[in-house]
């Protein structure tokens, strides 16, 4: 078995302009010979800037979001060729915002995976439950079904992570337990070796939603564990460090 390795990403979101790739550079420049991969996630008018001033260095650059389709008629869209292009070699694909404020279904999200795939970038899947679905029981049932809808076969063999946010923890400052953390992340495992078999041990699930320093250490020690998709706390880079240096 291959142990994964950590990834700590940075999901910018829909913040930063050309000044805030000062904030990048620290990043770079600030790292400590760190077990982690670290990747920051830009707006799409960033990516092949960043990936300019980043220069292929110890920070990779990845997207926010891509199309299924290579191109076309979609007004304000990007294809996953098109982040390739600008420099990208990741992209985050179905985060909760997509899902419930695009209406995104696993199919959805199966789909810009392929596309990811097509374009030579590695996917970062993300999964999670609202808060009213883990009230009722049923976090594990509802991460583990996006699991099974969101990875498609073709990944078998290829890079990729899964991202586990519980929805109600993202830009809340409220974060699950450990044990809710490692019961969460142990059973993504076995969904991954059930679909993926000794491949699926060796993808790294990330842990995001309100990972700050003060709390980074302990999540990232937590079973099943495997680095972090960091928002908020991504944007500034002493904070960003703080987190990446406390793999």
């Amino acid at each position: 078995m291959t142990s994964p390795t950590p990834l700590i990403a940075g999901n910018w979101k829909m913040n930063g302009v050309a000044a805030s790739l000062a904030e990048a550079q620290a990043v770079a420049a600030g790292i400590e010979n760190s077990k982690a991969r670290v990747a920051i996630c830009p707006p799409a008018t960033l990516v092949a800037r960043a990936a300019a001033a980043l220069g292929g260095g110890k920070v990779l650059v990845g997207g926010q979001d891509c199309r299924a389709e290579t191109s076309g008629a979609f007004t304000g869209d990007i294809a996953a060729e098109m982040l390739a292009d600008a420099g990208a070699s990741l992209v985050i694909l179905g985060h909760s915002e997509r899902r419930a404020g695009y209406g995104e279904t696993d199919e959805v999200v199966a789909a810009k995976v392929g596309a990811a795939l097509r374009a030579g970038l590695e996917p970062i899947v993300c999964v999670g439950e609202t808060l009213a679905e883990r009230e009722a029981g049923d976090a594990l049932s509802v991460v583990t079904g996006q699991v099974r809808g969101s990875l498609p076969a073709e990944l078998a063999g290829k890079a990729f992570c899964v991202a586990y946010e519980p929805v109600w923890a993202i830009g809340t400052g409220l974060t699950p337990t450990t044990p809710q953390i490692e019961e969460v992340h142990i059973a993504i495992r076995a969904a991954l070796v059930e679909a993926f078999g000794d491949h699926g041990k060796s993808v790294a699930i990330l842990y995001g939603g309100s990972v700050k320093p003060s709390n980074a250490a302990e999540i990232l020690a937590a079973a099943e564990v495997g680095g972090a998709l960091v928002g908020g706390a991504s944007l500034k880079a002493q904070d960003f460090l703080g987190i990446i240096n406390a793999i």
